[in-house]
């Protein structure tokens, strides 16, 4: 699964990587610990080019009776997703990007578990695949939600979980958000491990377990 991950790069430069413009009222700051139900920030493509806005993180299907079922919705499995109710009307057209320069996971080891980050050996920004939709209450407010695919672990990852979330090639970046792509075989063969010569993997403190902290000491390496 994916369950924590940061986006710590400065706003220009991410603004810069996906040729992408602010969506109205989206406030960006480094997140070191970013949560499920948190607003994240995401790249969604408009009629006038990528957009960078903040989704919430936990999908609500347009169909749910309430927002509840987003608790349970932070990942999607890519090899089910054509057939989930959930996620199956969304591949076609609702993609989007969450930038990140990392995420964590943690290894068991005997009775515990290690918290340990994910990054590109580079220290790059890179870009997970996700889905979105709008679901609205009662009230005609509007919520927009978003969840994480996953795959099975590349060689760096098997060893710490048997899920890792999906890592979109740059060159396949275009093709997952284009507006006009709903050939759904060939985006669901963008949804593979990433090559794990190309990244790298470090343990962290266990005080990245809370969601309260959320500084940039969660980042240092120990051990």
């Amino acid at each position: 699964m994916c369950g924590r991950f940061t986006i710590t790069d400065p706003l220009d430069e991410i603004m810069e990587r996906y040729m992408a413009s602010i969506a109205d009222g989206f406030e960006y700051r480094p997140n070191y610990n970013a949560a499920p139900m948190q607003y994240i920030p995401t790249i969604i493509a408009g009629k006038e080019g990528n957009k960078l806005g903040a989704l919430r993180w936990g999908l609500v299907p347009s169909w749910a009776k309430d927002d509840k079922i987003g608790n349970k919705m932070i990942n999607a499995r890519a090899e089910t997703l054509a057939e989930k109710p959930a996620f199956k009307r969304l591949i076609s057209s609702k993609r989007c990007i969450i930038p990140t320069n990392g995420f964590y996971e943690w290894q068991k080891d005997g009775s515990g578990k290690r918290p340990m980050r994910i990054l590109m050996k580079d220290d790059r920004l890179f870009s997970l695949a996700g889905l979105y939709d709008t679901w609205t209450d009662q009230d005609g407010k509007k919520l927009s939600t978003c969840t994480i695919i996953t795959t099975e672990p590349n060689s760096l990852m098997e060893d710490i979980h048997n899920r890792m979330p999906v890592i979109l090639h740059p060159d396949n970046e275009a093709e997952w958000l284009g507006r006009d792509n709903d050939d759904v075989n060939s985006l669901l063969g963008l949804l593979k491990p990433y090559e794990a010569a190309k990244m790298r993997v470090y343990e962290v403190s266990k005080e990245v377990g809370s969601v309260r902290n959320n500084d940039v000491g969660l980042l240092k390496k120990i051990n």
